[in-house]
């Protein structure tokens, strides 16, 4: 079973990859975070102007790289002209150690290609990319290992009636908190995780009520994005499935001292 997926895990997940200790969306992030035991890697995709998903958070290039521009207004052989390892720090500015080193913006296939056994959680930044999202995950029959998540219901709908399975969108989970605040019935879910932070806008999320009704409802909740040990383990202990972390190692030391969750 997906562990994005399974009633009995506590997954957890790279956010971006290791993102505390290297540049985040990378090759080299993601391999990293693999490489100290995360269950899965998580990271952002958008579409380039010739029709190219690639792994990104934002819609532009300048927080993460050495350029200037619009992702979705940029071919993929201009993206891989820039260094996406050039801003990371850890001291604030005084030292830049990835800076020169060959990391690039990856394209998605090379990502899946790159952990053909790794479960992804992959975000879609924009309706756009939906469409060439779905196709990579088809080609390198990733689709068992593979959770898709959206703000936006108009991407997720790409994925309704597929194998893939796909989170719920913002409207999604408003609807969710509405019922669950209120104690309505549950409206019939068709997601099967939820993706959601703590805060919204400043506004604190029910992420522990939530988190008991929804696996009742086939559901599991991944909560982003969590790097203090004592926050993520009131959140395991309250029936959080998943921690979407910076700092994997972390999380992975604090789950080991925790008891095992049983069926």
């Amino acid at each position: 079973m997906n562990i994005l997926l399974d009633p009995t895990a506590r997954p957890v997940i790279g956010h971006r990859g290791n993102r505390a200790h290297a540049p985040e969306n990378t090759i080299e992030s993601s391999a990293q975070a693999v490489a100290l035991g995360a269950d899965a890697s998580e990271f952002a995709t958008m579409v380039t102007a010739d029709g190219i998903p690639v792994v990104n958070h934002d819609p532009t290039v300048m927080r993460t790289t050495n350029g200037l521009g619009e992702i979705e207004r940029m071919t993929f052989a201009e993206l891989r002209m820039l260094d996406a390892g050039s801003n990371f720090t850890k001291d604030s500015g005084k030292t830049f150690p990835y800076r020169g080193a060959g990391h690039r913006i990856p394209s998605l296939d090379e990502v899946i290609e790159a952990f053909p056994s790794t479960p992804l959680l992959i975000e879609i930044k924009t309706p756009l990319a939906a469409t060439g999202v779905l196709n990579a995950i088809r080609a390198h029959k990733a689709e068992e290992r593979t959770l898709v998540d959206s703000f936006s219901a108009d991407a997720l709908r790409v994925f309704e009636g597929t194998d893939i399975a796909f989170g719920a969108s913002t409207p999604d989970v408003a609807r969710l908190m509405y019922e669950v605040v209120l104690h309505r019935p549950i409206t019939p879910l068709l997601f099967r995780a939820l993706c959601i932070p703590l805060s919204y806008r400043n506004v604190p999320l029910p992420v522990k009520r939530i988190a008991r009704i929804a696996p009742e409802h086939g559901c599991r909740v991944h909560v982003w994005t969590v790097n203090d040990p004592a926050v993520a383990k009131r959140l395991w202990k309250s029936g959080v499935s998943g921690i979407i972390t910076d700092d994997p190692q972390v999380m992975l030391k604090l789950r080991s001292q925790l008891p095992v969750v049983t069926g």
